[in-house]
């Protein structure tokens, strides 16, 4: 082939190669079979126009079957939708439309009939010859599956068995003395040839010794290969489990050493960062709830503004003492319990597979949002305060702020609480708000604690809203003498009185911070019981 000017040659890539490497390289990527564009250019700036370019996404539907329930819901746990294999296959398809450069999937063919897996597999290895990468998981794939793959990796107990070209697995197994019989399907063959037989004693061990001397012997066969892989693979072979691999257990009655775990104190770092990871990652979110606290705030505190010099009256302050520690809890708790049942499946299968365990999860949860619990109640609390122009030294405000803060804390580690020992979003939510709404009741504003019978009376005095109100209410007016206008006389009342009428004086200050530690104390432990003793499922797996 003559060769062509410098800009057809940097666009085709097709020019005569200058040296071996150039040669190589468009051999690779200048394949028939290669639908991708590859090129470099280095010469004068060209322009490029597409003219008439169109897609369809039934393509992706009809590659893999799934025209026939196009128009169908796929369905949940309440709806019924597709069946097992369509839904796999949507999920499959999901990913196909991002056009993905890598495709990891973990036996996408399981549950499919044959005809299907082939032309699901088939799709794939369209895609990889597309300059993409296609990474598959499969159990003894049929024939026309195998011949399909680029590469194979064949594994037993975590060693390599073979590693290369499918075309050439035949070949390798052949030369070293385990021919495939005429007929077999490779993959069946190899994979039985591999695996570990366990129904007895003595063909566990003949087995396992088989499989070990065939994995030290590819070990061996591409030691002297200058492959990054295995130059990795050898140096970790005197440090690790691939050296320890090669005997056989002398006593195969005594169980395996497990695999020590990280620490607790390791196990809470790596989850503590982990969720802090996930709340910066979804930074809109936390700005929302900072917006929604600070218009709460403003709204609250513009409806008390403008009385200046004027005091607000009794009821008025004490109103907006209520809803000062009442409202922004109802927020938490359908959040808290949201959260917690989005990452209740991961947590579940995390447990089980011993990743670690529930008290680091327990610490990390109730520590780990501790930053944006402070932050919140300051955007909460500030404008509300100087707006509706409450005490305004300095102590009444740090003693407000820590009032709040423990009492909406009571309200996160209830919602946790609710979420871990109910099964479903719905259940948990529903019990979290029962609990609010009987805290809300009893808290002491909408009906005298004097007035209230037996059971009220027993819910009220493990309300956090009833001790956070008593302590702001004791914060405004204990000690301090009330004026009443009564016509065109004023009434000075003490405000112990006011509070001795209200039944809001039945305990000092301080003990009320205490009692409500000791109500968050409480939470915490129904929520580490929940979640040391009840399986964390998701709500489909019930």
């Amino acid at each position: 082939m003559a060769e062509k000017p410098s800009e057809e040659r940097g666009l085709w890539n097709r020019a005569a190669p200058q040296d071996a490497s150039q040669g190589l390289q468009d051999s690779l990527f200048s394949s028939e079979s290669d639908n991708s564009l590859y090129f470099t250019y280095s010469g004068q700036s060209n322009t490029l126009e597409v003219r008439d370019l169109s897609y369809q996404v039934d393509d992706v539907i009809a590659e893999l079957r799934l025209r026939q329930c196009a128009n169908t819901r796929v369905g949940n746990a309440y709806v019924r939708g597709v069946s097992g294999g369509e839904r796999r296959r949507v999920s499959i398809g999901v990913q196909l439309l991002w056009n993905p450069g890598i495709l990891i999937l973990d036996e996408p063919t399981s549950g499919l009939d044959s005809f299907t897996a082939h032309n699901l597999v088939k799709t794939l290895s369209r895609l990889a010859k597309g300059n993409r990468l296609v990474l598959i998981s499969l159990h003894q794939p049929r024939s026309d599956i195998f011949r399909l793959f680029d590469l194979v990796l064949l594994m037993t107990s975590g060693s390599t068995i073979y590693l290369g070209a499918a075309q050439h697995m035949v070949q390798y197994f052949t030369a070293i003395g385990h021919a495939c019989p005429r007929y077999s399907n490779p993959a069946d063959f190899y994979v039985d040839l591999t695996s570990i037989d366990r129904r007895s004693r003595e063909q566990e061990v003949a087995t396992r010794e088989k499989a070990q001397s065939l994995a030290t012997l590819f070990r061996e066969k591409v030691r002297g290969f200058d492959d990054f892989l295995w130059r990795a693979e050898a140096r970790a072979l005197g440090e690790g489990t691939c050296a320890e691999s090669r005997a056989v257990p002398q006593d195969t009655d005594q169980p395996p050493t497990p695999t020590e775990l990280p620490g607790p104190v390791q196990q809470f770092t790596m989850l503590i960062r982990r969720q802090i990871f996930n709340d910066f990652r979804d930074l809109p979110t936390l700005l929302i709830h900072g917006a929604e606290a600070c218009l709460m705030s403003l709204v609250i505190g513009f409806l008390y503004y403008g009385h200046g010099a004027i005091k607000l009256s009794f009821t008025d302050t004490a109103a907006l003492l209520f809803m000062i520690g009442a409202l922004i809890p109802f927020n938490v708790v359908l959040d808290v319990i949201a959260k917690c049942h989005s990452e209740r499946a991961m947590l579940y299968y995390e447990l089980e597979d011993g990743l670690y365990t529930a008290g680091p999860y327990f610490f990390t949860k109730i520590l780990g949002e501790l930053p944006e619990h402070c932050v919140y109640i300051i955007i909460y609390g500030m404008p509300t305060y100087w707006l509706a122009n409450l005490r305004p030294s300095l102590e009444p405000f740090l003693l407000h702020f820590l009032l709040v803060w423990l009492a909406v804390y009571c309200c996160r580690i209830m919602a946790l609480g609710a979420a871990a020992l109910l099964p479903t979003f719905h259940t948990s939510s529903f019990f979290g708000n029962a609990l609010y709404n009987s805290f809300y009741l009893t808290g002491g504003f909408m009906i005298s604690l004097d007035n209230l019978w037996t059971v009220p009376a027993w819910i009220s005095k493990v309300s956090f809203l009833r001790w956070c109100f008593e302590g702001l209410m004791q914060i405004q007016f204990k000690g301090n003498t009330y004026h009443m206008p009564v016509g065109n006389f004023t009434i000075s009342i003490p405000g112990d009185v006011i509070l001795s009428s209200m039944g809001l004086n039945s305990y000092p200050l301080y003990a009320i911070y205490f009692i409500l530690i000791g109500i968050g104390g409480g939470f915490m432990i129904l929520y580490y019981g929940a979640l040391r003793f009840i399986k964390q499922k998701s709500d489909q797996d019930w």
